[in-house]
Parts: structure tokens; C-alpha cells; sequence
């Protein structure tokens, strides 16, 4: 199931090259629903009961130097597949208005970015995983260089140096764990409790390569240029799907390689964590680019979520994998509220706009629920998991959890402030007067992510039960705690 899962957008892709301009939206669109089913599927069937790898698929590749083609789903990552697939199909479906040059090419490096990045979130091989890590680079980097705005080549190559610069640190760590243990399987490392368990620098080569993909303050000057300069759906994938990359390696491999170091950096993680939360808060409200809030808000968020990891808690990784998916939720939600603006007025500047809730109010209210779910209202998803962060921060660092907390205030104030800018008040500008209010397929490109960030605000139980055990695996194994 999980090759056929991973696959499936593969062979799309090749699909899209063999038929028209025209039809080749359409064949990208069946190809990421199929995915989206067969993540379905795998939710129904996972049992969430047991704390292993399930569904598992291994395959000689390599023998000789003990690299196989194994894959594995758990808890900690079942919930991320199913992010993953969903919004690779919505993206694909609001692209149409988004993308009206070299299509063909388009819908390819999509559907094979949707391919990378299951892979990464399914690889159970140390060298697997790094082929689809890389992997995910290229099609991001054209993405953004061929279809952005009018920086597009300065950002997308900043956004491939560093990830790639970074990368390579990574490859160095896997090769020597690797060729220690005689095999790449991530299990078998873990259980043999390599004899470089306690190297600080293979530690730190992991946790800045994870770190830049995040990212992490100060790794994330990449990510307001990457994000303003990407088309819409570029922007969407990137906040929703590729961040979690680096969170996600931060606990696959830091937390279960490392968890004596992952306690001894947890207080220098937990204060970057903080910089960024305070930080990213405090530059967004100073932005007049609507886009740009949100890329920064997306550092101040992604804060949270790595002082959840460093907790190392149960509550503060169970609250960062929840807030992994929420993030992705409520931050591609704004992206593509602010791409359906930004079609029509061809400008993201905020004092530009004003009034919109009187001419556009279902495009109103769909920003507003979105807003609120980004700044943590109770009932919406961003509640949940920040405060489940907190609980777990508190019980690890309380001085942590107080400054984070300042973060959730912050938050409210710049995200009020790009709502009463944007949609209160009088028009600042005539060309306002002109605009039509959103069309069936738009708002079908955001519902289903408002839906799920009323799901999870209230009824959450579910969300945890998955990925309960998993962490409780990771943890336990590492001697950490279970609190």
C-alpha cells in the first residue's frame, strides 16, 4: 500500500507528459485524488494501538553496503501522509487561475514533489530517505524560479543553497552511522545504539540540516523570499508540507538517534525556539505585504512546534505533530486566501485594500475563520495544539511556556491588524470597487481546510489516539519522558 501510495503521483507525472496542455490539469488533479484514497484507506486500516512501524515494505537495493527500500508508517508520520495528500490535491485544483504558462511542466513537478515528500515521511532507510529529501528540492527550486514573481531566481536559488548546503551535513551523518551499524535501516541503527549515539557534531549535523528546512531562527532568511517570490500553490506547499520536513526529521532522527544529546541541546532548541516564536511575531506586524505576514508568521508558528520536540515530553510531541498538520492547515488556508486576492488586484500591499468584508463577505468570512484558527481561538485547531505545547513546555522549561505564551498575544495583534487592514474600514483604493466575490471553485479549493480546523478544535481526541503510542514508543526508547 505505502509503495503504491508514494508511487502513484510518479507515474502521474509521467502521464501528464503523454497528454495535452489541456487535459494535463485534469490528469494531475486524478492522479493526487487517487493518493489522497489510498491515504484514506491507510487511515482506516492503521491500528493505533500498536507503537511500531506498520505496513512496512522492505527490498534489497544496495546489498553490498546494506541499503534497501524499506518503508513504514507509524503515528508520528500517519497524520502527516494524509496532510501531504490533501493539500498536493487542492493545490492542484486552485492552480488553475494561478498558473496559465507551461502547464504541462507545472503539473509534473508538482505531482513529483507529492512523491518526494511522501517518500521522506514514509522512508524507513537512512539513504532512502535522503534520495527523496534531495529529491523534493528540484521540483520547489523550478517551481519557484519559472512560475514566481519578479525575484524568482534570487529566491529560488537562496532557497536551494541553503537547503542543499545544509543537506550535505546530513549525508555525511547518515554515511557514518551507516557504515558503522553495516546497514541503513533507521530500526537497525536505533537498536544496535550506534557507538557515535553521543557525537555532538553528527548531532548538530542532523539538527541544522533539519533546522534550515524548518526553519529555525537564525537558519530562516530563506523563507520570506521563497515564500513572497513562489506562485500561490507554491507558497501553500511549502508552508504546509515541506516545513514539516524539518520538524519531522528533528524527531525521527535527533529525538530516536540522540536522546541523550536531544536532552543536553534541548535548553539551547528551546531558546532559539522562543527567539523565533517572539522574533517572526514582531516582524510580521511590521509588514505591509500581506504575503510576507504570513511567511513570517510561519516562522513564529514553526517556534512552537520545535519547542514541543525539545520538551521531549509526551504533551510537547504529541502537541508539535498536531500543530505540524494545524500549521499546515491554517497557514496554506491564508496563502490561498490571499492568491485569490491577489489574482484579482495583482498586489498584496495592505493599505491598498480596506472595506473588502462590505464587496467580497464570503471571501470575508473565510479569511476570518482562517485568521482565527492561525491565532489560536478556542474551537479551532491552532487552540489545541498550542496549548498542548504549552502544557508540555511547562512541565519541561516554565519560563519557556510564559514566553510563549507572549508569542500567542503577539500573534493576535498581527494577525488582527493584516484583517482589519485588508477587509475593515473604508476602500483605499477605487480599484476595490471592482471586485467580485469568490467563485464555487475557489471556495471548494478552502473549505476542506476550515472543515478540518473546526474538527480538530473540537473534537481532537481522534488526531492524539494515532500517534498516542508512537510517542510513547519514541520516548520510552530514548529513556525520556513520558509525562
Amino acid at each position: 500500500m505505502l509503495s503504491l501510495l508514494i508511487f502513484i503521483p510518479l507515474i502521474g507525472a509521467l502521464a501528464v507528459l503523454l497528454v495535452s496542455r489541456a487535459s494535463s490539469r485534469w490528469v494531475a488533479l486524478l492522479t493526487s485524488a487517487l493518493a489522497l484514497a489510498v491515504s484514506l484507506v491507510l487511515l482506516l486500516r492503521f491500528d493505533p494501538a500498536a507503537g511500531s512501524y506498520q505496513f512496512v515494505e522492505s527490498l534489497s537495493w544496495i546489498p553490498q553496503f546494506g541499503i534497501a527500500y524499506k518503508v513504514g508508517v507509524d503515528g508520528i508520520s500517519v497524520w502527516l501522509v494524509l496532510l501531504t495528500t490533501l493539500i498536493f490535491l487542492l493545490v492542484i485544483w486552485a492552480s488553475a487561475d494561478a498558473i496559465h504558462e507551461r502547464q504541462k511542466e507545472y503539473y509534473m513537478l508538482m505531482l513529483l514533489m507529492e512523491t518526494a515528500t511522501l517518500g521522506v515521511f514514509l522512508a524507513l532507510d537512512m539513504f532512502l530517505f535522503y534520495v527523496f529529501w534531495e529529491f523534493a528540492l528540484v521540483p520547489m527550486y523550478f517551481i519557484i524560479g519559472v512560475w514566481g514573481g519578479p525575484r524568482r531566481v534570487y529566491a529560488a536559488v537562496k532557497f536551494f543553497i541553503y537547503t542543499m548546503a545544509a543537506s550535505v551535513l546530513m549525508l555525511i551523518a547518515i554515511v557514518v552511522l551507516g557504515v558503522n551499524a553495516g546497514s541503513f535501516d533507521l530500526e537497525i541503527v536505533r537498536q544496535q545504539g550506534s557507538a557515535f549515539a553521543g557525537s555532538v557534531l553528527l548531532f548538530l549535523a542532523f539538527a541544522i540540516a533539519f533546522a534550515v528546512k524548518v526553519p529555525i531562527f537564525p537558519f530562516h532568511t530563506w523563507l520570506p523570499d521563497a515564500h513572497v517570490e513562489a506562485p500561490t500553490p507554491g507558497s501553500v506547499v511549502l508552508a504546509a508540507v515541506l516545513l514539516k520536513m524539518g520538524s519531522y526529521g528533528l524527531i525521527r532522527y535527533n529525538l530516536q538517534l540522540f536522546p541523550q544529546l536531544s536532552q543536553a541541546f534541548a535548553p539551547l532548541m528551546i531558546a532559539l525556539a522562543i527567539v523565533g516564536i517572539l522574533y517572526g511575531a514582531a516582524v510580521a506586524f511590521a509588514q505591509s505585504d500581506a504575503k510576507k505576514l504570513i511567511a513570517y508568521s510561519s516562522v513564529s508558528h514553526m517556534g512552537y512546534i520545535v519547542l514541543g520536540i525539545f520538551a521531549l515530553n509526551a504533551l510537547g510531541v504529541q502537541g508539535a505533530l498536531l500543530q505540524m498538520v494545524n500549521h499546515g492547515l491554517s497557514t496554506g488556508g491564508l496563502f490561498l486566501i490571499i492568491g485569490f486576492l491577489y489574482e484579482r488586484r495583482h498586489t498584496r500591499d495592505m493599505g491598498k485594500f480596506g472595506g473588502l468584508w462590505v464587496r467580497m463577505p464570503l471571501y470575508s468570512t473565510l479569511a476570518l475563520m482562517l485568521v482565527l484558527a492561525s491565532m489560536g481561538l478556542p474551537a479551532l485547531n491552532g487552540f489545541v495544539g498550542e496549548f498542548v505545547i504549552l502544557q508540555g513546555a511547562f512541565q519541561s522549561n516554565p519560563w519557556a511556556a510564559g514566553f510563549a505564551a507572549v508569542g500567542m498575544v503577539l500573534s493576535a495583534v498581527y494577525l488582527l491588524t493584516f484583517f482589519q487592514k485588508t477587509f475593515l474600514g473604508e476602500s483605499r483604493d477605487p480599484a476595490n470597487d471592482a471586485l467580485s466575490d469568490l467563485r464555487w471553485q475557489e471556495v471548494l479549493s478552502v473549505a476542506p481546510l476550515i472543515v478540518l480546523c473546526f474538527m480538530i478544535g473540537l473534537q481532537a481526541a481522534p488526531f492524539f489516539g494515532l500517534m498516542e503510542q508512537s510517542v510513547a514508543a519514541l520516548l520510552s526508547g530514548g529513556g525520556l519522558a513520558l509525562r
